[in-house]
């Protein structure tokens, strides 16, 4: 039965994860407080771990979806931050958006991963255990 099955998490797995919130959170911190150099540096090892982890549990399906949504997030976020601190948020970019509107690109695909999981793969899939 799903409900006795456990989901465990490798230690080093969970210490990046840990490790994944001090640098978005620095990131996000320094973005309101108008820091750009630390802003902008903190998207690497936010990104970066965001796409370690995704690609790690790339064989979960529930787990590999949730967490390429997070990427896309943390690029969507990303982006908007960088149009603030460099002043294009409210500049036309492609498409008749501006450069804070355009973050909506990857915020949807982002929200496209997630929709596949849980209005396709998960209705179609419903023997399958998963950590959704």
């Amino acid at each position: 039965m799903a409900a006795d099955q456990n989901y465990s998490i490798p230690l080093r797995f969970r210490k990046m994860e840990n490790l994944h919130i001090v640098f978005w959170l620095f990131k996000d911190i320094s973005w309101c407080m108008e820091w750009r150099l630390l802003g902008i540096v903190m998207v690497i090892p936010t990104l970066a771990i965001a796409i370690w982890i995704a690609i790690k549990n790339r064989v979960i399906v529930s787990e590999a979806c949730h967490n390429f949504a997070i990427v896309f997030w943390i690029s969507a976020n990303s982006f908007w931050m960088a149009s603030e601190f460099f002043k294009f948020d409210e500049k036309i970019l492609l498409f008749g958006l501006t450069g804070k509107q355009s973050a909506m690109i990857p915020f949807c695909i982002g929200l496209l991963f997630l929709i596949y999981y849980y209005l396709i793969w998960r209705p179609t899939h419903k023997d399958v255990v998963e950590t959704m």
